[in-house]
């Protein structure tokens, strides 16, 4: 599966130029955007930089003709545009990176802290942007960094990734620096991971990434009060009294914790995108990851003696099956949430997750 990408390009200011004519890129997934850079530049030979999907020709990614709107600083002489007959007016909801000029204010600042830290800034290429991060590699001569920024509903993962660096070093990456005011949407640098993210992991490797995630939330059952006011949101009214009876506590949920929300090797990893993370209850974490894996029925076995081994009076077993439909049903507001927070034009990403999670919500036994 492929896309086919046209982009409407816009100056400095936003004033529409005209589109591209289309091309093809072989990565189907609409955020990611490097072979949609790329290609501009080896087709057209412009240098774009792509600030938000303007429309899809299908309801949900991947694939299919997706258009995109791009910055270009210089437009080469020669360059054949199509007239575009689009609304690019300004919308409240937007990421201040997908508006013009802001991926320049965002490397601006990237560049400042890297001088700072002694790492001037090299080169930047763009990797990934929607409406829930904007992601660029920053090479400098000690080695590629990040800078990811995240909207206001994830502005707390900076400080999460700072706590977990302070508690549990070696389970996340540690900001190089974070700028999380208001205005920054929760712009930070990180330092790259060795390896690749571990979508593919075999059965042991999932089973690891459990137990490294289980150290974390027992070292956090007991210091709720301070992720609370980190600005972690609070999602203990997720219980009823049912879980409560089970006995399993409170703690830091990473929200979408799945293998490849992990990378680095099979032998030494680290848990990324803490941006979905929350106060509540540890199968929500559980639960996501037994959506992707092969053998889930063992992973729950190994992830309940855990817990029965970290809580004796415990009944693990009871709160897995307890918590599916509340844990679908928080996964469709979640995406409804999404939903509230962006334009409409970014509307596809989410919107068939919310159906989906309300009808497991609705079927789940």
């Amino acid at each position: 599966m492929t896309r086919v990408v046209t982009l409407v390009l816009v100056d400095g200011s936003g004033r529409p130029l005209g589109a591209l004519p289309p091309y093809e890129v072989a990565t189907p997934w609409w955020q990611e955007v490097a072979e949609v850079v790329a290609g501009a530049r080896l087709h057209h030979e412009v240098d774009v930089t792509v600030l938000r999907l303007l429309v899809a020709d299908r309801t949900a990614p991947p694939g299919g003709h997706v258009t995109y709107v791009a910055s270009v600083r210089d437009l080469p002489g020669g360059t054949r545009l199509a007239p575009v007959d689009v609304d690019l007016s300004p919308h409240p909801r937007r990421s201040p990176w997908a508006e013009p000029g802001g991926p320049e204010s965002s490397l601006a600042w990237a560049a400042s802290a890297l001088a700072a830290a002694g790492r001037p800034l090299l080169a930047a290429t763009q990797r990934r942007t929607w409406n829930l991060s904007t992601i660029w590699r920053l090479d400098t001569r000690t080695g590629p960094v990040w800078l990811k920024q995240v909207p206001w509903f994830f502005a707390h993962e900076a400080a999460v990734l700072h706590w977990l660096g302070a508690v549990a070093p070696g389970v996340a990456p540690v900001p190089v620096a974070a700028d999380t005011g208001p205005a920054n949407c929760g712009r930070m640098l990180l330092d790259d991971i060795p390896g690749t993210d571990r979508y593919d992991a075999a059965h042991d490797e999932q089973l690891a990434m459990l137990v490294d995630l289980h150290r974390v939330q027992v070292l956090a059952a007991d210091r709720v009060p301070e992720l609370l006011a980190l600005g972690v949101p609070d999602r203990r009214s997720l219980r009823t009294a049912a879980l409560d009876a089970c006995g399993l506590p409170d703690t830091l949920v990473h929200g979408d914790f799945h293998p490849g929300n992990t990378r680095g090797t099979a032998d030494r990893r680290m848990i990324i995108d803490w941006g979905d993370s929350v106060v509540g209850h540890p199968a929500i974490d559980l639960l996501r990851m037994c959506e992707v894996a092969a053998r889930p029925d063992e992973l729950r076995t190994a992830w309940c003696a855990l817990w029965r081994a970290a809580v004796p009076a415990s009944d693990p077993e009871r709160a897995v099956a307890l918590m599916r439909p509340v844990a679908a049903q928080r996964n469709a507001e979640v995406y409804a949430g999404f939903i509230d927070a962006i334009e409409p034009s970014e509307w596809p990403y989410h919107a068939s997750d919310v159906e989906h999670w309300r009808a497991q919500a609705t079927h789940t036994p």
